[in-house]
C-alpha cells in the first residue's frame, strides 16, 4: 500500500493545503478539493493538471491557470512560462518534507497519523536547524 501527499504552497513555499490519498489516485482528483481552501490570483501546476474540467473550475473562480498544455492537446492553451518557472517552490517543499523520515517512509499507516505528521512538521520546514 502506498500513499501520496498532495499540497498547495504559497509564493514562499509554505504549505497552505495538504491532502493524503492512496498512491493510485491521480493528482488532478485532489486539485479542486485543495483549491477550495485558498483564493490565489494564479495557480501554477504541471502538465498532469491540464484537464478541461479543472481549468474551467479555475477560470470560473477567476484564478489564472499557469499550467503547460499536454503534448496531445489538439488546440494547445497558452501558458505564462516566465511565471511557471516559480513552480520549483512546490518541488522544494516536497524535498524539505522528505528530510523527515516518518514522512518520507510513511511508517504511520493510518492516514490521520501521516496527515498529522506532515502538518506538525510544517513549522520546521525551511528552517536551517537539524531537527529529526
Amino acid at each position: 500500500m502506498t500513499t501520496k501527499i498532495h499540497a498547495i504552497v504559497d509564493a514562499l513555499g509554505n504549505p497552505l493545503a495538504v491532502s493524503l490519498t492512496g498512491g493510485h489516485v491521480h493528482d488532478v482528483t485532489q486539485a479542486q478539493v485543495l483549491t477550495q481552501k485558498i483564493e490565489p490570483a494564479a495557480l501554477l501546476a504541471d502538465k498532469g493538471y491540464d484537464s478541461d474540467g479543472f481549468i474551467e473550475h479555475l477560470e470560473v473562480r477567476r484564478i489564472k491557470p499557469v499550467i503547460p498544455p499536454r503534448a496531445n492537446r489538439k488546440t494547445p492553451r497558452e501558458c505564462d512560462f516566465a511565471l511557471y518557472c516559480e513552480r520549483n517552490l512546490v518541488e522544494r517543499f516536497f524535498n524539505n518534507i522528505k528530510h523527515f523520515r516518518a514522512i518520507a517512509t510513511r511508517y504511520e499507516r493510518p492516514p490521520e497519523t501521516s496527515s498529522q505528521a506532515s502538518t506538525s512538521s510544517a513549522p520546521w520546514l525551511g528552517s536551517n536547524d537539524d531537527r529529526p
